[in-house]
């Protein structure tokens, strides 16, 4: 399927609204975390995110639209980051983070991958294949610190409802791509 050029920079600018709104997420809970080893495992997410939100926000320029532009995602993903960014045990924070969002995001971030025209899309695709080896990094850290430090485990199950809400939410670009949903 070839993407509009229109339907592509929507997908790019709504993704660098979400890389950014994690980031200042994490940001915003770094002073609030007592543990200085989730602290150090935030701020190095912290940059990680930053870049991809560059990568993608220079994206949107080559498709059309202005540098570095944003389009925030649809409501309910909206409220989602809203719930997860207003956690407070740092337990709880890393599960809704690296459990639930960073899998979902690489989730839709593979949908569009393989939606996408690969030649067609080149740029956004070698994008996307960056972002998805940090995410997973990203994930694996956070399980390596978990097994290090048990009091940041959550209780079994916890995570649940949180990927089933956000699992919920076929389409988060609120532009064009209606067809495009999570996986």
């Amino acid at each position: 399927m070839i993407l509009s050029v229109t339907e592509r920079g929507e997908f790019a600018a709504t993704m660098r609204a979400i890389n950014v709104r994690l980031m200042e997420t994490l940001a915003a809970w770094v002073p609030t975390t007592p543990e200085m080893e989730v602290k150090l495992l935030f701020g190095e997410h912290i940059w990680d995110l930053a870049q991809h939100a560059d990568a993608l926000g220079k994206r949107t320029f080559e498709l059309r639209l202005p540098l570095q532009y944003s389009i925030p995602p649809v409501a309910s993903y909206v409220a989602l980051l809203g719930d997860v960014a207003g956690l407070k045990a740092t337990s709880e924070r890393i599960a809704a983070i690296f459990e639930v969002v960073l899998p979902g995001l690489a989730a839709r971030y593979r949908a569009y991958l393989d939606e996408t025209d690969t030649l067609v899309d080149a740029p956004t695709v070698r994008i996307l294949e960056r972002c998805l080896i940090d995410l997973n990094r990203m994930v694996d850290q956070s399980l390596d610190l978990r097994d290090e430090l048990p009091a940041l485990q959550v209780k079994r199950g916890w995570a649940f409802r949180w990927r089933a809400r956000e699992s919920a939410i076929e389409v988060v670009v609120a532009g064009a791509i209606v067809a495009l949903a999570a996986v």
